[in-house]
């Protein structure tokens, strides 16, 4: 029964948008269609460029889209993004702002020159054809946990060059990659009155929760969720006077005792949530329904706006 009810609340800690306090023009958005034609992947991954409309995230984190989207400069004196092939360096403004202070921060006040950015969203946000159930209003980011050495790498090089591992092998700490540095980089991302929720491996929260001094209060903010050892995911929280985008819940951290989400349920992701599923032979395996992801919407089940950011020209 406490796996069953750890289980549900990091979904509801980790999934899109839950609350109805930010209505969107259409009742799509929080229902699943059944309505044939294109897959919204499809027709969002065909645009190469922005709206031109104001900026505004539309929808939830992981049902939505984004309007009048900026571009992360490919380079600065601070960041590089990675993967440009990828076209995914697009999000609301105050996500690129954000970006962009934190690498500063980050180089100031560490040995690493800055920050490797990567995915953040396609022009107009959106399902992607590949990768993330989220990332599609604009306000999501994966911060490669590879210090960088330099920021003049070439397209090219951006292709080749991949993040380093903090994760042991057997999944239950960090390994030799981690380093105290990497908490600053962390702690220095959470702060920031803009964030709702980081996303790293179990291992990195354990070890910050054993480690950290003074206040605490930074750790809230830092979820632990399956993968995320090469990079960390920022996501933002709605900006102010965005109407169409809908919030997420508070997180499990947020709902227990100690509000830093270090208490001893922190534990079940690298104990029992490693251990092999029993299967009992005796009972015959139900079939259980396939359930969408986002790879398989249609533009009915996005809010409606999201037609007139796919029109816009």
């Amino acid at each position: 029964m406490r796996l069953a009810v750890l289980i549900l609340l990091t979904l509801a800690a980790c999934g899109g948008g839950n609350r109805a306090d930010a209505p969107v023009a259409s009742k799509s958005a929080v229902r699943i269609s059944t309505a044939s034609g294109p897959k919204a992947n499809q027709l969002f991954g065909a645009k190469t460029t922005p709206s031109h409309q104001s900026p505004a995230p539309l929808g939830s984190y992981a049902k939505g889209c984004l309007a009048g989207a900026a571009q992360l400069p490919e380079s600065g004196p601070t960041w590089q993004a990675m993967r440009l092939s990828r076209n995914r360096s697009y999000g609301h403004p105050v996500l690129v702002s954000y970006l962009q202070e934190l690498s500063a921060k980050v180089a100031a006040n560490t040995s690493w020159a800055g920050l490797y950015i990567g995915d953040m969203s396609q022009p107009r946000g959106g399902p992607m054809t590949s990768g993330h159930q989220s990332h599609q209003l604009g306000l999501d980011a994966d911060v490669w946990l590879l210090p960088p050495r330099r920021l003049d790498l070439s397209r090219a090089e951006r292709e080749k060059l991949s993040s380093k591992s903090v994760r042991s092998k057997d999944l239950r700490s960090v390994n030799g990659n981690w380093t105290a540095e990497h908490m600053q980089v962390l702690k220095t991302a959470a702060v920031d009155p803009r964030v709702d929720r980081i996303f790293i491996t179990a291992p990195a929260k354990i070890w910050m929760c054993k480690n950290a001094r003074g206040n605490r209060d930074w750790l809230q903010k830092i979820r632990p969720y399956w993968g995320h050892h090469y990079h960390f995911h920022v996501r933002l929280k709605c900006p102010d006077g965005a109407s169409g985008c809908v919030t997420q819940k508070p997180t499990v951290a947020q709902l227990s005792k100690g509000g830093d989400g270090c208490d001893k349920t922190l534990n079940w992701w690298v104990t029992d949530a490693l251990k092999p599923v029993k299967v009992d032979p005796k009972k015959k395996k139900k079939k259980r329904k396939k359930k969408r992801g986002a790879r398989d919407y249609v533009m009915a089940d996005l809010p409606g706006q999201c037609v007139g950011v796919l029109k816009s020209q």
